[in-house]
């Protein structure tokens, strides 16, 4: 496949210049960011929702993650699996969310909408990446392509609501009730709180292409099914530090509901570039 669509003129007549492949990658990323700039702004008349029911949600004591959590822990308890079920009974805070500067909170509302906007249009983005690099593809990897786009866009978004509904929650408990000394009272930032959100749901949404990009490794020779088998153990020690982390401790239950998908996301990634290789030998055999 040729890298970012480029052609070797010199085999295909028809094939664009390098700055007509220039020209053509700026259409594709105009119109991308055309579309996640029309959702941002969609978002952004709408702040209630956006604050008050989305970005706000894990600080109410009935988000939907909370009730569930609770549930748990006296379905738990009943099978005498917890001895109390209050264990996984959290997400009172008593803290409250301050703006310190003129701007923030317009600031913060421009923020939240493009984080949006680009978060819902992200299967958008991505096939406009379909559509750049689709010249340089062989038949048999177009037909691919579309599977790619999906793949990719569920993962991502996936990944997203995993983040808001068991990290963040996890995290904001963790840390809005994490003392070094009872002398400080924890009170927070709208821009710190805001910054942990979208931080944390983005970057689980990339963790979650972790087999789309164990696929391009693989085929680029990188990667293979032996070397993931072998770091398999390292690979789950990592898994359960970062889920310890993240989670209320010493609470093993939703620390294994954390770790539980990541170490699947790994395991799928492994048969993933298996299947790669495999494809391979079939093709050279």
């Amino acid at each position: 496949m040729a890298l970012f669509g480029l052609y070797n003129r010199s085999t295909d007549p028809n094939a664009l210049s390098f700055w007509g492949h220039i020209d053509a990658l700026r259409g594709h990323l105009f119109r991308s960011a055309l579309v996640v700039i029309c959702l941002a702004i969609v978002l952004f008349c709408y702040p209630e929702f956006l604050f008050d029911t989305v970005i706000f949600g894990p600080l109410k004591s009935d988000f939907l993650t909370y009730r569930a959590f609770c549930h748990l822990g006296h379905w738990l308890q009943a099978k005498e699996v917890l001895t109390d079920a209050s264990e996984l009974c959290f997400g009172h805070y008593t803290f409250k969310l301050q703006s310190l500067g003129l701007a923030d909170q317009f600031t913060s509302q421009m923020w939240i909408a493009f984080i949006g906007g680009l978060i819902l249009g992200a299967p958008y983005v991505l096939w406009e990446v379909w559509r750049f690099i689709k010249p340089a593809l062989k038949s048999g990897e177009k037909s691919a392509s579309g599977g790619f786009i999906v793949s990719a866009s569920l993962l991502f978004i996936g990944g997203v609501l995993f983040s808001y509904y068991i990290v963040v929650p996890l995290m904001v408990n963790f840390l809005g009730n994490y003392h070094v000394s009872n002398m400080v009272e924890n009170n927070f930032t709208m821009d710190s709180y805001i910054s942990t959100v979208t931080t944390l749901s983005l970057s689980t949404g990339l963790i979650f292409e972790l087999p789309i990009l164990v696929y391009f490794l693989t085929r680029f020779g990188l990667m293979s099914p032996e070397f993931m088998r072998k770091y398999r153990k390292h690979a789950v020690v990592v898994i359960l530090i970062v889920a310890a982390v993240i989670t209320p401790s010493p609470d093993v239950t939703s620390q294994l509901l954390v770790a539980l998908p990541l170490y699947f996301l790994y395991e799928a990634s492994i048969f993933v570039s298996y299947f790669v290789v495999k494809k391979r030998l079939k093709v050279k055999g």
